[in-house]
């Protein structure tokens, strides 16, 4: 199967297909306003929207915020004690529950333990007077690792309102991914609560089986995980080591290779495997060869940017870009790079209720910025 790679292409597909040369990234920008709603963040992770003028924004130190009209509170109180803040590590994703409104339930992934002993978890609680209460424990990684990298740590509900959680490799275990018995390298699946459902591809025979929760296997570092209502699929993307990053169509019970296929290198430019495709392992929906560091991804429904609609929005670390991926159906068919004359790196994107897209910009003095229709 051929996978798209972003700067290499034909010379009959050189004007339409390789957008980091095009026309287009010589003004990035061009069309669009961008504005700063939020200032004086450290390092934001993730956002979450309480309603049109509201919302949650994870700190990777591990802070938490509710921004009310471009005002921003005091630390939320209630922050778990087990907060472990190191490398990759802290405060990461915040989802709402599918009915927020009725229940009041808020999702939070973060890192926990030592040096020597950490893990992801997930928890949830409910908002009130500034101060995380009624939390619970929904999910634990297992095994714990001793590396500070690699927690995956997205998550987002699907159509039946279970929860799919990327879970990274940890670096230095990236056979785990491979494993059963074991959550490293994997997207897990779980009821509301932290339950494990009964229709989960692996869920084996006792309750001590950790494969039980495993959606699907074989990945590397997943930070990209949305829902496609419309299409009702679940699109991931993940890093790579040098070279192959990817974004997947995530599929229940699936292997997505890693590390026994990839295209990419080890960063001390070692082949890590000599193979690319193998039998009964997924290929990429797009490969990214270089790198790109995929942070955040958004599938775009809104109404201010028609030409987006259905296709996805990749924010990137390394390349400090937008790439607006360009869809026709499940396929691929253009590019075009987003944002790049910014020259921030892009942590996260979300799309907004009212349609704007809204920026994360990963740094000591980090900002949102909301991204509308230039009007001329």
């Amino acid at each position: 199967m051929s996978t798209p790679h972003v700067k290499t292409c034909s010379l009959v597909l050189l004007f339409l297909s390789c957008f980091h040369i095009s026309a287009q990234e010589q003004n990035a920008s061009a069309g669009f306003k961008v504005e700063e709603v939020v200032t004086d963040l450290t390092f934001p992770w993730s956002v979450a929207f309480l309603s049109n003028n509201q919302m949650l924004v994870t700190e990777r130190g591990g802070t938490l915020r509710h921004v009310v009209n471009k005002t921003v509170s005091k630390p939320i109180a209630g922050i778990p004690d087990d907060l472990y803040v190191k490398g990759q590590g802290g405060l990461l994703d915040v989802v709402l529950h599918p009915q927020y409104r009725q229940n009041g339930w808020i999702y939070l992934s973060y890192s926990s333990g030592t040096d020597s002993n950490n893990t992801l978890k997930v928890i949830r609680a409910k908002l009130r007077d500034n101060q995380l209460v009624e939390k619970q424990d929904i999910f634990e990684v297992l095994p714990y690792r001793d590396t500070p990298v690699h927690y995956g740590a997205k998550m987002v509900f699907i159509e039946d309102n279970s929860l799919l959680i990327t879970s990274g490799d940890g670096f230095d275990y990236r056979e785990d991914a491979q494993r059963d018995n074991n959550q490293m390298g994997k997207i897990l699946r779980v009821l509301d609560d932290g339950s494990i459902p009964l229709d989960n591809p692996y869920i084996g025979e006792t309750e001590k089986n950790l494969s039980a929760a495993v959606f699907t296997k074989g990945h590397r570092n997943p930070q990209g995980l949305v829902y496609d209502l419309n299409r009702n699929k679940v699109f991931s993307h993940e890093h790579g080591p040098a070279g192959g990053d990817e974004i997947n169509i995530i599929k229940m019970g699936k292997n997505y290779g890693w590390p026994i296929i990839t295209y990419g290198k080890d960063y001390s430019g070692a082949t890590i495997s000599p193979f690319k495709s193998y039998p009964g392992m997924e290929q990429p929906l797009v490969d990214w060869t270089p790198s790109v560091a995929p942070s955040g991804m958004a599938v775009y429904y809104g109404s201010l940017f028609p030409q987006m609609r259905g296709d996805l929005l990749v924010s990137t670390l390394k390349t400090k870009e937008i790439l607006w991926i360009k869809m026709r159906g499940d396929k691929v068919v253009e590019q075009q790079s987003l944002f790049a004359d910014l020259g921030y790196r892009f942590r996260d994107i979300k799309v907004h209720p009212d349609g704007s897209l809204y920026l994360l910009v990963d740094s000591a003095e980090g900002k949102i910025l909301r991204v509308t229709p230039q009007i001329n």
